[in-house]
């Protein structure tokens, strides 16, 4: 595999946390010793609650009103319906995103490597502080995957606003926590993936085997 046209190594950014009782999620959540966003609404059907953590975040992820999630067509990915069809047949970590600067260059990088390229999808939102304040976040996300992977979503997240999304209130925990560490993913055959998450990743360096990537 060609060097040449390396990305760089994109960082965790989220995990997405599937759920059918998002109150019953935060409770579970802070009895963990975890501090939690207040409830937040999506224009397009789904709600969440945050657990923001040094630079990564666990958003914690319902459906709120299935008649405004837009189903899938053409090259437009649906958030929202990607998760409503997961939480069909399971809860659990349904999306993995890693930090985006540069939207436009990560779909580029996508479509010359032959992944899924899919339409840019930019998004609003109020985000309440913890004096109460609301202000504005925005993000542009950037979706991928591989088309063999059907219980997991995959895409890069550039946050438009990140003076009014992180809180230094929100990122104290009781129990001590302080980032995500690593993201652990489990296949019959791992090195069959190898390529896509070099891929999505732009980690040059993996390891791969019968067993692990």
């Amino acid at each position: 595999m060609s060097n040449e046209h390396q990305s760089p190594i994109r960082p965790i950014d989220h995990l997405v946390v599937a759920v059918h009782d998002l109150d019953g999620a935060r409770e579970a959540y802070a009895r963990l010793g975890f501090t939690l966003t207040p409830e937040a609404k999506h224009p397009f059907g789904t709600a969440n609650s945050l657990v923001q953590l040094g630079g990564s975040f666990i958003e914690l992820l319902a459906i709120a009103d299935k008649d405004k999630i837009p189903e899938a067509a053409g090259d437009a990915f649906s958030f929202a319906a990607f998760n409503r069809d997961y939480l069909e047949a399971r809860e659990g970590i349904s999306m993995l995103a890693l930090k985006s600067d540069d939207p436009a260059r990560n779909r580029a990088d996508f479509a010359e490597r032959g992944l899924p390229a899919y339409a840019p999808f930019r998004f609003g939102r109020t985000a309440r502080a913890p004096d109460g304040e609301e202000k504005d976040v925005a993000f542009s996300l950037t979706f991928t995957g591989d088309r063999r992977i059907r219980d997991a979503g995959f895409f890069t997240c550039k946050n438009e606003h990140p003076e009014n999304f992180w809180r230094p209130a929100y990122q104290t925990h009781g129990n001590g926590a302080t980032r995500i560490e690593a993201v652990v993913m489990v296949a019959r055959d791992p090195a069959d993936f190898h390529e896509f998450f070099f891929y999505f990743t732009g980690q040059h360096s993996m390891r791969a085997d019968s067993l692990t990537v």
